[in-house]
């Protein structure tokens, strides 16, 4: 039951990010990088291809309407779900705020990352990835192009809710080196402002010479 949830969520979610991709909206605030156009042809190629198959169908089934129709209405979301899913990555790009770094992958990926919780960032393109325990890969287009070092590992939720620790993040970005040197130059900033403030040197004493009592008249000195 949980995961039909998780799945139905996902796919109301897909739709919702059609809605914003036709209103060219993004979801969230902070600096935005996107990933997107690494995929953008292979995705618009397998929604032409999903669309050519839907018209042989139709053909070849205009003398079963019933079997035409629910086929008709399978391979027409099918199309919807391909662009919905290049549309997601679309307005989903990471998120780089002052506090945290969002890596995201459409829908089904939001890993909030604090910045001091990032130990090493570099500019890194990769196209091989095995799974490795601790590891997350976040790949567009077969490559990754940002690899975070964490000083503490951070909790990843799979789709279904599988929980993972994870000590290394690998994801891509179309402008990896401005993501690597902005994320860089706020986690700088974030250490300057969360640094403990040094404490001032004692002032000097102000404490005037000794005063004398009052009433205390002071006594010529005889020239004796």
């Amino acid at each position: 039951m949980k995961a039909a949830y998780a799945v139905l969520r996902h796919e109301l979610r897909l739709l919702a990010s059609l809605v914003l991709w036709a209103a060219r909206r993004t979801r969230g605030t902070g600096a935005r990088f996107g990933y997107a156009r690494g995929q953008g042809a292979m995705m618009f190629g397998l929604a032409f291809v999903c669309v050519i198959e839907t018209v042989g169908v139709s053909v070849l089934l205009r003398n079963w309407p019933a079997v035409h129709l629910v086929l008709l209405v399978l391979d027409v979301y099918t199309v919807l779900f391909v662009i919905g899913l290049h549309a997601a990555s679309v307005v989903h790009p990471h998120l780089l705020t002052p506090d945290a770094l969002h890596v995201r992958n459409g829908v089904r990926l939001d890993l909030r990352i604090p910045l001091d919780a990032i130990r090493a960032v570099r500019r890194e393109t990769r196209y091989l990835h095995e799974k490795t325990a601790g590891e997350l890969d976040v790949p567009i287009g077969s490559q990754t192009s940002v690899t975070l070092e964490l000083a503490e590992p951070v909790a990843h939720f799979s789709l279904l809710g599988r929980r993972q620790e994870v000590g290394v993040v690998r994801f891509h970005a179309d402008d990896a080196t401005d993501l690597v040197r902005q994320l860089t130059t706020t986690r700088q900033l974030t250490r300057a402002r969360s640094a403990p403030s040094s404490s001032p040197g004692r002032p000097p004493s102000t404490a005037p010479a000794a005063v004398r009592p009052a009433g205390e008249v002071r006594r010529p000195r005889s020239g004796l």
